[in-house]
C-alpha cells in the first residue's frame, strides 16, 4: 500500500467542504480542510500536500493571492493547484492561469465526480 496522496481543501463553505472532504476520503486521499487563505498558506507549508483544491473567494486572503504566494514560495512552488470557484468569468480563469493554476473548475459547471477525476488526473492516478 503506497502512501496516500495529500489534498489540502481550501473552502469557506462548510457544507461544501464536508461533501468534498468525505468524497476525497472515500477515494483514498488524505484530506485536510481549511477555511481561509491565511490558513491555506500556513497549512501548505506544514502539511506539504500533493495538491491543493483552492476556492477563489474567501475571507482574509483571496484564492488568487494564495496562488500567487504559493507559486512564489520555493517550498510550495511545485504543489499542484486546482482552483475550484464560483467565478465563471473568462477573466478570472485567465488570471488563475497567469498566476500558475494547474486547473480551473467552476463549481456550478462541475459535479463532484468531475472534481475527483481532475484531482486524479493531476496526480497521475488512473
Amino acid at each position: 500500500m503506497t502512501d496516500k496522496k495529500r489534498i489540502l481543501l481550501v473552502e469557506d463553505d462548510e457544507t461544501l467542504s464536508e461533501v468534498y472532504r468525505s468524497r476525497l476520503d472515500l477515494e483514498g486521499f488524505e484530506v485536510k480542510v481549511v477555511a481561509n487563505g491565511e490558513d491555506a498558506l500556513s497549512t501548505a507549508m506544514e502539511y506539504k500536500p500533493d495538491l491543493i483544491l483552492l476556492d477563489a473567494m474567501m475571507p482574509k486572503i483571496s484564492g488568487f493571492d494564495v496562488l500567487d504566494i504559493l507559486r512564489n514560495t520555493p517550498e510550495t512552488t511545485n504543489i499542484r493547484v486546482v482552483m475550484l470557484t464560483a467565478l465563471s468569468q473568462p477573466k478570472d480563469k485567465q488570471r488563475a492561469e497567469e498566476l500558475g493554476a494547474d486547473d480551473y473548475l467552476v463549481k456550478s459547471q462541475v459535479v463532484i465526480g468531475d472534481v475527483v477525476a481532475r484531482v486524479k488526473h493531476h496526480l497521475g492516478i488512473k
